[in-house]
């Protein structure tokens, strides 16, 4: 049973019924925005931008912090819609998308005046000069957010750059297009201004005509395969983007770790979500003096798993049958399966494998579902070769008791975030950037910087002392050569030049 059903189209707009995962009900439908649907929200996302910039930082803080009371108060309310289009289980959905969530708006907008405030760089040279970094917004921004985490991947990238001054559209999944919806209907009762955050709703149709409709950035979060087109457009039209792919994080344990964490650890970032998630472990390297002890423990936490209370249904009704695939693959080519292994309606069993290899697609492409294969390697070194086997480099994480050991570990995993003894919290970790590294993707969200990235950082230079020319203005002569070429001899041929910095 597929979660999305086009029905009759509307004066010319193809439309859509969502359905519920969980017992095929019906959501909700909607229309798909066309392009000329796009155009218009652009002009007015044009419209709106000007006054939003000249909204002082302070005020646009007071509007996602009202956003903040506002949906910490409606939490159930927000989750139950959530769940209608998700069906993931209620921790999932109260972790993933609501305690982040407000994390994320409150972290910003706290930090939203410091960090867009003019840097005054002291001139390491040319200190007649005054220079001052502007952080300018860019304009109006587009976020095309995925089904995976609906509230929180809209909402996140938008928080950024409405408080840094932009306008922002976002085109949502058509598998959860309502849970990105609620992001625009959270800021309005905030009290956002009319214009300044809109939502398109719609498919890939709509996303296309977004890629062209003359925006100022684009983030997206989603597949490689799109994401390829997504980064594309934005070089063809000479925009920025952040493009948040796919992953396929591996987990190295060393023989010195501690079993019970890691093991732990590997069950929650292979099951959280249902393994929906980019950051999930899914691959296992496990040095072979620990790998029987460490595998029974990860089985043992694998078959306490329930369908419904710990693992809900796959949200899009495709990717059941990815997983699906990938452990019928395994097991053809000789891998074996100690937990799991089998399809339930529309969700998926909490899966163990092992003897699996890199000649499976359980070891190299996404899988996103519930599965934790494992493979045991003879030492430390085979575990960060194979690790770094991958087309993708999104996350991965080190187990060991040595913090030392795993410090120098993580150093060599080609990985755009690394946990030591932790895992799948990088995008929470809201101080850290985020992003990947190959086929995972390009840029980087959140960090301390994230803000400054919806901006221009424009640089202004100011003469101090007002003097009526320059030593080198025109017209040329030979003094001016003969003393700018002895000043060269002078600041770089003598110990001056150690105190310029």
């Amino acid at each position: 049973m597929g979660y999305l059903e086009p029905i009759e189209s509307v004066e010319g707009r193809r439309r859509f019924r969502v359905l519920s995962p969980v017992d095929g009900h019906e959501v909700g439908t909607f229309a798909v925005s066309t392009a000329a649907d796009v155009k218009a929200a652009v002009a007015k996302a044009r419209a709106a931008q000007p006054a939003w910039d000249a909204t002082p930082v302070r005020e646009r803080v007071a509007v996602v912090l009202r956003a903040v009371e506002i949906l910490r108060k409606n939490a159930d309310a927000y989750s139950d819609r959530m769940y209608a289009e998700t069906g993931r289980a209620g921790l999932d959905t109260l972790m993933i998308e609501l305690f982040a969530a407000l994390d994320s708006m409150n972290f910003y907008a706290r930090n939203a005046e410091r960090v867009l405030a003019d840097k005054t760089p002291g001139m390491h040279l040319l200190r007649m000069k005054k220079a001052r970094i502007a952080y300018r917004p860019l304009g109006v921004v587009g976020v095309i957010s995925p089904w995976n985490g609906p509230f929180i991947l809209s909402l996140n990238p938008s928080v950024q750059a409405l408080l840094a001054g932009n306008t922002v559209l976002i085109k949502p999944s058509e598998v959860t297009p309502f849970s990105g919806q609620l992001v625009a209907e959270l800021f309005a009762e905030a009290g956002l201004p009319d214009g300044v955050l809109q939502v398109l709703l719609g498919d890939g149709e709509t996303g296309g005509a977004l890629l062209d409709a003359g925006l100022d950035k684009i983030a997206f979060t989603g597949s490689v395969r799109t994401g390829r087109k997504v980064g594309e457009a934005c070089g063809r039209n000479l925009i920025p983007c952040t493009l948040e792919l796919g992953g396929k994080d591996a987990m190295v344990v060393c023989a010195d770790a501690d079993l019970e964490r890691a093991a732990g650890g590997g069950v929650f970032g292979a099951m959280m979500n249902a393994g929906q998630f980019c950051s999930s472990t899914e691959r296992v390297y496990v040095e072979a003096p620990v790998a029987e002890e460490f595998i029974a423990k990860v089985v043992s936490k694998v078959k306490e798993l329930q369908i419904g209370r710990d693992i809900g249904p796959f949200i899009s009704s495709a990717q059941v049958a990815i997983v699906e695939a990938h452990v019928q693959d395994a097991v053809a080519k000789g891998a074996k399966v100690l937990a799991g292994g089998q399809r339930e309606g529309n969700a998926f069993q909490a899966t163990v494998l092992v003897d699996v290899t890199h000649d499976m697609d359980v070891m190299t492409e996404e899988t996103f579902g519930p599965v934790i294969p494992i493979m045991v390697v003879k030492d430390l070194e085979e575990g960060i070769r194979m690790a770094n086997d991958s087309q993708f480099g999104l996350g991965a994480s080190v187990w060991t008791k040595d913090k030392a050991k795993g410090d120098r570990i993580a150093r060599r995993l080609i990985a755009g975030a690394v946990m030591v003894n932790e895992s799948s919290m990088t995008y929470g970790a809201l101080e850290m950037p985020f992003g990947g590294r190959k086929a995972s993707g390009v840029g980087r969200v959140n960090g301390a910087d994230a803000l400054q990235n919806w901006c221009h950082a424009l640089p202004i230079i100011t003469d101090r002392f007002g003097s009526k020319e320059e030593a080198v203005w025109y017209p040329y002569t030979p003094e001016k050569t003969q003393k700018l070429r002895k000043a060269l001899d002078v600041i770089w041929g003598t110990p001056l030049r150690l105190f310029i910095k």
